[in-house]
């Protein structure tokens, strides 16, 4: 039986972290790895829950151009999924 209030295990954000990068990849920008300036505003924009359309709408690019940002920033990251590295950005700013 839990506790009165606990429904289950605990789940902290760090369990939820993907592995760290590799040393000496990590930059003074807020452990944003290296991202083009374009990636980091995409990141921010994903970050605010937009999808790759309106991602692209409001930046004026093709939604293929947000995608591909997308997947250099997962490679960057370490991510395997979208939802990973929303984790990762939300924990690094």
């Amino acid at each position: 039986m839990t506790a009165r209030g606990n429904i289950g295990p605990s789940i902290s954000l760090t369990t939820m972290l993907p592995p760290s990068p590799p040393s000496g990849i990590d930059d003074a920008n807020g452990g944003l790895m290296g991202m083009t300036p374009a990636e980091r505003r995409v990141l921010g924009l994903l970050t605010q829950g937009m999808s790759n359309r309106a991602i692209a709408s409001a930046l004026v690019l093709s939604p293929r151009t947000v995608e591909s940002h997308v997947s250099s920033m997962l490679e960057k990251s370490g991510c395997r999924q979208r939802c990973e590295l929303l984790v990762w950005a939300l924990a690094r700013t």
